[in-house]
């Protein structure tokens, strides 16, 4: 079904963006537009920033992380529904911080990206019984990182028009008349499709 498949890719950018973007605990509030790549497709959307909370909409669905709460809801406005998952915040990578799993680091120097100035960084991490590589661009005076892709080409996530300030405390609340829906209809960790770097459910704390 299509709508399945829309939540198997949206799941899987859900994950990218928490493991190797890291943006939930970002110093300052921002939201920004968003276009990442794999090779089920390409996603566009919208992705807003908050202390502790992060909201991303695309595709008629709309993921907000809650910290606090150690909670993923998934908003689905076509059918006013949504499904709650459970998160382990300590594998979210944080600004410069290591990733999950990370072995070696490498600054390769500075680039400008949309207009930022960023620090280039090569990363190499274990997950599982394989090693990844990334490259991650990291805007020097907010601590963003603005674009990270797989080193061999399968994936990336990127950040255009990044608008720095306070973000609306209603973008990560459940909005009034959603009906909350079990999780059977989430694909499960060995269905949801590859190239995203052999991310897993489990690795990423997600049960």
């Amino acid at each position: 079904m299509k709508n399945t498949r829309i939540i198997k890719l949206r799941f899987l950018l859900l994950l990218i963006s928490f493991f190797f973007s890291g943006n939930i605990a970002v110093a300052s509030d921002f939201s920004a537009d968003m276009i990442s790549n794999t090779k089920e497709g390409t996603i566009q959307g919208k992705v807003f920033f908050t202390k502790g909370k992060m909201r991303m909409d695309t595709a008629g669905i709309s993921t907000i992380t809650r910290l606090d709460k150690n909670t993923v809801w998934m908003l689905m406005s076509n059918d006013n529904k949504y499904m709650e998952l459970p998160l382990q915040p300590n594998n979210i990578v944080i600004g410069k911080d290591k990733v999950t799993g990370e072995i070696e680091r490498q600054l390769l120097g500075k680039e400008t990206i949309d207009g930022k100035i960023t620090d280039k960084y090569r990363i190499v991490y274990e997950l599982g019984n394989s090693r990844q590589t990334i490259l991650t661009w990291v805007i020097t005076d907010l601590d963003i990182p603005i674009k990270t892709v797989a080193e061999d080409g399968s994936w990336s996530v990127e950040y255009k028009d990044i608008m720095v300030g306070t973000q609306p405390a209603s973008l990560f609340e459940i909005p009034s008349g959603y009906q909350k829906v079990d999780m059977s209809s989430l694909p499960a960790a060995g269905n949801l499709p590859d190239g995203a770097g052999q991310i897993d459910l489990n690795s990423l704390g997600v049960q």
